[in-house]
Parts: C-alpha cells; structure tokens; sequence
C-alpha cells in the first residue's frame, strides 16, 4: 500500500496507543473497538516513520496484528496505531509486464511509477465450481519429460517437488523463457519469488533480461532478508495481478511460485509467534487449508478466454516426499513434477524423475488437434519401457548382465537413452513434434513385437516401418 494512502485513511480512522506486546513479527493491542479481521493498520513509530500491518485476530477487546516490514524499534509506550478499515490490496496494471516489484506489489526496479488501474483485494474470490471451465489446452514448456509424459493444460496446478542443491530455478527460469500455447493467444508469466538469496534473484533478473523473457513477465521479489510476513502476501498478490490479466484482459497466464517451502516456513514462523497448538512436524494445523487458498485459484472460468495455471515449486526437506508441505500440496493438486538427485549427481539436466510425475489432467490437453494424435501412445509406450529398463538395472545389480536375454538388454539400453535424450535434454526447447520424434526414434530400437501401444501408429511415425517385414507387422 502506498504510503499517501496509508496518512490519507489515518486522517479518518481511529488512532490507538494502547501496544500491550511484542513478539517475533506480532504486536498485540488491546482496549480496540470494530476492527475486522485481515484489516490493514498503519504503525506510526516515534520518529515519525510508517509501517504496513494486518490484522490477524481479534479476541474480545485485543487486536493481534502481524508487521510486513519488522517489529524492531517498535516500542510499546510510544507507537501508534490506526486501522484502515480495508483489507489488503494491490494495484494492477496491463503495465506490471516488464516490472520488478517486491512481494508486496511495489515497484523496486527503478522504473516509472506504475499508475494502477484500479486496486484489488489479493485475497481474491473463490472461483464458482458452477463457473468453472474444464481444461482442455496444452501449455508448451519447451521440457520434454513435461509435454510428453506429464503435460501441463490450461488452468491445471501442477508443481514442481525438488530438494536441496537440485536445479529447480534453473528449470523454472527455462520454462519461464521457453513456455508458450500453441494457438499463438497473448500469453503472460507472473513469477513470485519467496525467500531466494541475492544470488538467485540475480540469476533470474539475468536470464530475464538477456533473453528478453522479461518482456512478458510480472516479476514479485521477496528475497530471504526481507520481512518474514510479507513473505505471506508475495502468492496472494501474484495471483491477483494474475487474475487480472487473465479474466480482465484475456490473457493466458502461467504462475511460477517458488519457494512454497519458504512461504510454510513463514506460516510456522507466524504460527510459533501466535503460540498457537502445532500440528505435524511443528507446521500449524491449518496449513493444508491456507495452501489451498493459494492453489485453487488456477483454473479457468466459463465465458471468459484467459486462464491462470500455476507451477508451484517447493523443496522437500530431506528429500522426503512425504514431509507435510510436499504431501499437502499433492493432495490439492492435480499431479507432480518430481527431481531426482540421482539424476543430477550423474549430470542429467533437467533431472527429472519421469516414473513418480503425474499429470492428472493430461489426457484433457493432448491428441489431435491440440498436440498430436499418436501423443498418448507414444507416452504410455515410453513410460512402460523405461520403467522395465529401471527395473533390469536392479537386476543386473544381482544376476549381471550376461544372464539377460536380447530383449532385456535392450531395453536395459533403452533406459540409458531415454534419460540421455529425452530427459536430458540440456537448456535448449524442445517443441512437442521434436519430443514425439525423438521418442519415435528410441522406440525404434526395440523389437517391434513389443511396441503394443503405439501399434496403431507404427505405419505413420514408426522411423523404421518401411524396413520392417509384413511378418513383424502382422505378428504384432
């Protein structure tokens, strides 16, 4: 909120100087009268100076209010406090595509002021299930382990689970650069950082600009030094100004959030402050239902053209996909991209594991017309085969490989060549039909008695189908 905003409401709202106590990111203040919950408040320290806050609760005649910039140099005797009568908001703008702005929606990049064209609540308002539309297109990342085997539709939520020192930001400032639809629709990326280092947000402004990607995208910044609440408003606040665009300007948005580990922290942080009962692994008990909040606002609404779809990336501690906000965010959302660190010590990039992904709304956004006719087979063909040559690996672990017959050695190669060429593809994009042909050509090293699932294609796409024999055909 700006900050003549914040002295022109105060100018009309009541001022307390009744600070009772202060505790992490928290001040609680008593003897109040009709405060609201989530309403923003302005502190007004003793030299003069304003801070941003929002009401968390309201027990009896005690306000608990969480401060976005910090409770240092608050001082209990002194500080005032006024609330505004309003929730928090943040102005939005067709002018926001280019911008850095801080997690709370303010501009940090030295540019012109951004003149908003109204100011919406980041709270936003649910989607009617009544008023949702199916999804039913394909999103292009450019990733072949994505838009062949887990694609990514139009208003689906799909994240990314990764682990520490995987590349996760790598690949999502590659997807940021390379995503597309294919039906050529103006298309915009919002992508809210949370918690990253200096080093990372440098990283990512430079793919940005030297690429040009930034042209398109709505960049909220929230690096690891800055205010452990505002950390809270960075997702809400990037899908505010990313419903906008979508069902206001019929834009086709894609919002990366990354890290969700780093906003649960922030959640726990809060929590602990609160002294409220934990819930597992110390994570506040109502997590699942405030992830969700965040989650289903992808989706796409029935009348109107834009669509918001979400690729949320969160780390596992420890790698544990079971850990609560890994397992949370899968129940809410449609799928997962999973990393392998496997993969990455043996220098695959993208280190995708394709065997525990999952698109749940797939088979909505592939097929002719939208990718290609044979896209369903040749995955499912894929995915069988490199999981049988996964599985001859712990085989010959045991047995060796001499005692494999023909065919399991292979597919044994098979294996080895689909993580070298399909998954490891490196930083360049990849197109589908590039996917598709490359997955053809793997294929076409197996015996042609063991492609079964892509049999009613092999006539049109199989590289190797003219070669074959009638014999081979028909003994399919």
């Amino acid at each position: 909120m700006a900050r003549e905003s914040l002295m022109e409401r105060s100018l009309l709202t009541v001022e307390y100087q009744t600070v009772n106590y202060v505790t992490g990111p928290l001040i609680f203040v008593e003897n109040v009268h009709g405060v609201s919950y989530n309403e923003m408040v302005a502190i007004v320290l003793p030299d003069g100076s304003e801070r941003s806050g929002q009401v968390l609760e309201v027990s009896g005649d005690t306000a608990v209010i969480q401060v976005f910039e910090g409770t240092q140099g608050i001082d209990v005797d002194t500080t005032r406090v006024r609330f505004l009568e309003e929730v928090a908001k943040v102005g939005v703008s067709v002018d926001m595509l280019g911008r850095i702005l801080n997690g709370a929606g303010k501009p940090i990049d030295g540019g012109a002021p951004i003149i908003p064209e109204k100011r919406l609540e980041i709270t936003g308002s649910p989607i009617n299930p009544f008023m949702r539309e199916q999804p039913a297109d394909f999103i292009e990342t450019g990733i072949s382990a994505i838009d062949g085997l887990n694609t990514l539709v139009r208003g689906q939520k799909l994240p990314i689970f990764s682990g520490s020192g995987l590349p996760a930001n790598e690949l999502a400032a590659q997807i940021i650069r390379q995503a597309r639809v294919v039906s050529g629709e103006q298309f915009a990326i919002v992508f809210g950082a949370m918690g990253i280092t200096h080093r990372e947000a440098a990283y990512f402004m430079q793919q940005f600009e030297t690429t040009g990607a930034l042209e398109r995208v709505v960049f909220f910044l929230n690096l690891a030094d800055d205010p452990t609440v505002e950390r809270l408003l960075t997702p809400r606040a990037a899908l505010t100004v990313a419903e906008y665009l979508a069902f206001e300007k019929d834009m086709q948005v894609l919002v990366v959030l990354s890290d969700m580990t780093n906003y649960c922290e922030a959640l726990r942080e809060v929590s602990t402050a609160r002294e409220e009962v934990p819930g597992r692994r110390g994570y506040p008990g109502y997590m699942y239902t405030d992830l969700s909040t965040i989650y289903e606002r992808a989706g796409r609404i029935k009348g109107r053209r834009g669509s918001v779809t979400q690729l949320p990336i969160l780390s596992m501690p420890d790698d544990d996909i079971t850990h609560p906000i890994p397992d949370l965010t899968g129940y809410i959302t449609e799928g997962q991209i999973v990393l392998s660190r496997h993969l990455h010590r043996r220098g695959v990039y993208p280190p995708i594991d394709v065997l525990p992904c999952l698109s749940r709304l797939m088979n909505l956004g592939i097929g002719e017309g939208k990718t290609r006719e044979d896209h369903r087979a040749v995955a499912n063909q894929l995915y069988a085969a490199y999981a049988q040559g996964r599985d001859l690996r712990r085989l010959v672990a045991i047995v060796g490989e001499e005692a494999l017959s023909d065919t399991d050695r292979r597919y044994l190669h098979f294996a080895d060549e689909f993580e070298k060429h399909i998954i490891g593809q490196g930083q360049v994009g990849r197109s589908i039909e590039e996917t598709l042909g490359i997955g053809w050509e793997l294929l076409s090293e197996l015996p042609m008695s063991e492609l079964k699932r892509v049999r009613d294609f092999i006539d049109k796409y199989h590289p190797k189908a003219k070669e074959s024999s009638a014999r081979e055909l028909g003994d399919i």
